[in-house]
């Protein structure tokens, strides 16, 4: 091995995660900032391209269409919306922002599924909705859960921001709503962007026109976006990447906030709440329809085959020491691939030093907390799963020796946690 490789090997970190867009995509996006014009065609192109377009909202993230939801439903203040106990915190932010409860119900952590024994517990005279999330790439049966709102007239709306598997699958149909969001982190990126399937011709046509009198997105403000994600992705190969985390470490730089901070749509305020809905409530920029457009009209799901062929063979071998959540859950793509492990920060540490970015903080979901009178609904199971969640670096990209090393690494740490 010459000096050069030697070098290199030790500088490589391989990425906690790895962006599903190109370069030609991104320069595609950047000259759309500088031609794209016509949003109602452009908006036409992305539903039909996520068909069927008589049921989908073009909006400018799921954020921004949850929020046209809670608008056009005008629910009365204080009623409740039953949440799956882990979900982005802005979604809660949006439920309470309308003068609503978010009611947590906890999740059989095996499947990442709400608990169907807890939903009757949850459930309230004052409740409206049932809102779940399938997480890390996984999709649970909605089954349970679509029969328990039909008994009780409960809306039914499912967060498939991690569960995107192209535009021939636009949700469940036993779901009233089904989201799907195309921002930085996603499957089939456009740097923002989503879509909604709103089965209700009524609700979808109140959610439009609420859309309608929203301000669209600047595209200097996407642009800079763009540019933002073409820099994470020339990054992301093992050296440079080693490169950046090196130069944080000599600079005290956390290099958890600097990559998170890159890809975060709507960076954290201290006025969260206040600022949350100045932040969402745009319509998507010409630009970036264009680019949502190209994206979905292009998809190919070899990608997200390999992926979740990476993902299965990682899971196969994980020692025992590690649990899994999701590993029951009936059909998984592997957007991210989490383990909760007994010292986490070790498990981060030991695979840092085998050349792995392993993280806590590659999403950016969190447990829902019970409201203080409702300190039964207080989900456990979910947030022990969150307090030793690391996320494994594993997508296509990874060349079979560094997935190799990467089990080796973590089967090695494994009998730390039984000592």
């Amino acid at each position: 091995m010459t000096v050069g490789r030697r070098l290199a090997g030790d500088l490589a970190l391989y990425p906690r995660h790895r962006l599903d867009i190109t370069v030609s995509d991104l320069l595609y996006g950047l000259s759309a900032c500088l031609w794209a014009s016509g949003r109602r065609r452009l908006t036409a192109e992305v539903v039909r391209a996520f068909p069927p377009d008589e049921e989908a909202l073009a909006c400018y993230s799921v954020r921004t269409g949850f929020d046209l939801l809670l608008g056009a439903l005008a629910l009365a203040p204080g009623e409740e919306v039953l949440v799956s106990a882990v979900t982005h915190p802005d979604m809660v932010r949006i439920i309470e922002g309308h003068g609503l409860r978010a009611v947590p119900v906890d999740l059989d952590t095996s499947a990442l599924e709400p608990r169907p024994d807890l939903l009757d517990e949850a459930l309230s005279p004052q409740t409206r909705m049932i809102l779940v999330a399938h997480l890390f790439g996984g999709r649970f049966d909605l089954g349970p859960v679509a029969a328990f709102a039909r008994r009780h007239g409960l809306l039914v709306v499912e967060d498939c921001a991690q569960a995107f598997r192209g535009p021939s699958h636009p949700g469940d149909p036993l779901a009233d709503v089904s989201m799907f969001s195309f921002g930085t982190l996603k499957t089939n990126s456009a740097v923002g962007g989503a879509v909604l399937h709103v089965r209700s011709p009524g609700l979808l046509q109140k959610m439009r026109s609420l859309q309608e009198s929203l301000p669209v997105q600047c595209r200097h403000h996407y642009a800079g976006r763009l540019l933002k994600t073409l820099g994470l992705v020339l990054l992301g190969q093992p050296v440079p990447y080693g490169l950046l985390a090196r130069t944080c470490g000599l600079l005290g730089w956390d290099l958890n906030d600097l990559v998170n901070g890159a890809v975060r749509a709507f960076p954290a305020s201290r006025n969260a709440k206040k600022e949350l809905f100045t932040r969402i409530r745009r319509r998507p920029s010409a630009p970036l329809l264009a680019l949502l457009a190209r994206r979905l009209r292009t998809f190919d799901g070899t990608r997200l085959d390999r992926r979740t062929a990476a993902g299965e063979r990682l899971a196969r071998r994980l020692p025992a020491a590690l649990r899994h959540p999701g590993g029951l859950a009936p059909s998984r793509t592997h957007w991210l691939l989490p383990v909760v492990a007994p010292d986490p920060e070790r498990l981060i540490s030991g695979l840092r030093k085998t050349g792995f970015d392993a993280s806590r903080a590659t999403s950016n979901i969190a447990p829902v907390l019970a409201p203080p009178d409702l300190p039964e609904m207080e989900p456990a199971e979910a947030i022990r799963m969150m307090s030793g969640l690391v996320f494994l670096p594993v997508y296509p990209e990874l060349p079979q020796e560094a997935m190799d090393r990467l089990l080796n690494a973590v089967e090695g740490l494994a009998p730390e946690y039984r000592a």
